[in-house]
C-alpha cells in the first residue's frame, strides 16, 4: 500500500531513521509510537552484541537502541523513553501513544 509507515531499505525522502534490534521491546514500544502516529521511517537493524553497534555509535554516540535520527528537526536520540517523549510532543496530540501507560514503569531500567 502506498504511504504505509514501517520498515525502507533505502534511506530515500523518509525524514526518520530508527536503528533497532530485532525483537527488543524497548525498539517495539518506538516503532508502536512511529505507527500510531503514523511517521514514515526507515528501520535499521544493528549488531545485536554491544561492541560491534559501530554505526549506532557514530550516528549517536552510544552503543544501545532504539535510536532515531530526525532529519526534520535535526535531532538524534536514544532511550526509548526520551524517544516516546519527544515523538508525542514533536508529532502527536498526547493521546494515541497514551495507550500503554504501565510500560513507562517497565522501561524504567533503560535500554538495551
Amino acid at each position: 500500500m502506498a504511504g504505509m509507515s514501517g520498515s525502507v531499505s533505502a534511506p530515500t525522502d523518509v525524514p526518520i531513521t530508527f536503528y533497532r534490534l530485532q525483537g527488543c521491546p524497548f525498539c517495539e514500544r518506538v516503532a508502536r509510537v512511529l505507527e500510531a502516529y503514523d511517521l514514515e521511517y526507515t528501520s535499521r537493524f544493528v549488531e545485536p552484541m554491544h561492541s560491534r553497534r559501530d554505526v549506532v555509535k557514530r550516528v549517536a554516540g552510544v552503543r544501545t537502541v532504539p535510536v532515531i535520527v530526525d532529519e526534520t528537526t535535526g535531532v538524534t536520540m536514544a532511550e526509548s523513553a526520551n524517544i516516546v517523549d519527544y515523538l508525542e510532543s514533536t508529532y502527536g496530540d498526547g493521546d494515541a501513544a497514551a495507550e500503554q501507560p504501565t510500560e513507562a514503569v517497565a522501561d524504567a531500567g533503560g535500554d538495551d
